[in-house]
């Protein structure tokens, strides 16, 4: 039986903080959905429907350069690899679509490099298009390979039908994923995401800025996306560092551009403000251990991805808990570094933190003895909760 196992954090649990006497900070956003990431834990530090599906507007472009920037990474493109501008380019994502557009000219062959900054910069539907038939011959055959990497970087709950973001009933994603592929386009492209930050792009003489409407008008704001379709509404995913430290934001549903830039702001500023950080173990310490059923040994350890660190909110004197949870026993075998657990941090029993852990070992599947004991024991504590 598949129990949900929730493990007591004991050097947590019994860590009480003596923080600052001021009134407990709450957040709140008018977004429909919304997500705060700390980046170098993936630590989730405010969340809002964050696993609902909803329509990713422009925000898929994310998605689309994903797919690009590992091509070039691998080389199977360059900078200077060159696609064609199509009819089906140039009227279903260029000037005269009513959407975001490069104006990159019928049957023009563009450099990548420019295309790139097309999708990114300018939002350019044309640009994305063409880059879709370029490197898989469809649309459609493009956003094969973007479900694929999708998959392989570890979204799981998100579905891509074109390179666009434009409307599609089966295209969905969650705000939780967006900030995950955010987190992964800044971790592994560092030099491909600075094009994020840049302020306008010329192209066919016409020069657009940056849709990101944070850019400027937060401190450290260097990318990601914006996105808009009526069944969306406004949405984006936005970073920003500040004193070494990156967090990530999404925001989606929003009824305005301007509500979109005000409560991007606000969102920023406050992940910023209302969290001071206390380091609790280095990278690759283990920080505790799972129940296992079958395997070799009765449990499997965990960590963090990085230093496991906790987010505590000012103006808090309370208690702090924390619990492993992960739904177990956990079946052998288990590869290191699988998922298999969050670290849940709460204060006055409300979530304030979620931070992915993995197991720090290989652990293979046990002796038929122990795989019977394992068996008897499931069965009993089954017995036990159903009476």
């Amino acid at each position: 039986m598949n129990l949900f196992v929730r493990s007591a954090f004991l050097l947590l649990t019994a860590f009480c903080l003596s923080l600052m006497p001021a009134a407990a900070q709450s957040f709140d956003t008018q977004a429909k959905q919304a997500v705060v990431m700390d980046y170098d834990t993936a630590s989730v530090l405010y969340q809002k429907n964050a696993d609902q599906l909803m329509p990713p507007a422009s925000m898929a472009k994310l998605m689309t350069m994903e797919v690009v920037f590992d091509a070039l990474k691998s080389g199977q493109l360059t900078l200077d690899s060159t696609f064609t501008i199509s009819e089906d380019a140039w009227r279903r994502g260029g000037s005269g679509s009513g959407g975001s557009a490069m104006f990159a000219k019928l049957n023009s062959d563009v450099r990548l490099e420019d295309l790139i900054r097309g999708v990114i910069v300018q939002s350019g539907n044309d640009a994305s298009i063409a880059i879709a038939e370029g490197m898989a011959g469809s649309e459609v055959a493009f956003a094969g390979l973007m479900n694929q990497r999708a998959r392989r970087i570890g979204l799981k709950a998100s579905q891509f039908r074109n390179s666009t973001g434009l409307p599609d009933p089966d295209q969905n994603v969650t705000a939780r994923e967006l900030a995950l592929l955010g987190r992964h386009i800044i971790r592994t492209y560092p030099d491909m995401y600075k094009i994020y930050s840049e302020e306008s792009f010329t192209w066919n003489n016409i020069t657009q800025r940056n849709r990101n409407p944070v850019l400027g008008r937060v401190e450290g704001a260097d990318g990601l996306k914006t996105g808009f379709t009526s069944a969306s509404g406004y949405g984006l995913v936005a970073s920003a560092v500040q004193d070494g430290r990156r967090v990530i934001i999404v925001l989606n549903g929003m009824e305005s551009a301007r509500q979109r830039q005000a409560e991007a702001v606000k969102m920023l500023r406050w992940s910023f403000r209302a969290f001071r950080s206390i380091d609790l173990f280095d990278t690759g310490e283990v920080v505790g251990e799972a129940t296992m059923y079958g395997g070799e040994r009765s449990g499997v350890p965990l960590r963090a991805e990085g230093p496991l660190r906790i987010f505590v909110p000012v103006g808090f004197r309370d208690l702090l808990r924390a619990e492993i949870v992960f739904d177990g026993p956990i079946p052998a075998p288990v590869q290191e570094g699988t998922r298999l657990a969050t670290l849940e941090v709460s204060v006055d029993g409300k979530v304030t933190q979620q931070t992915p852990l993995y197991a720090a070992q290989d652990v293979g599947v046990g002796s038929v003895f122990q795989r019977s004991i394992d068996a008897v024991q499931e069965l009993l504590v089954g017995a036990v909760t159903l009476d």
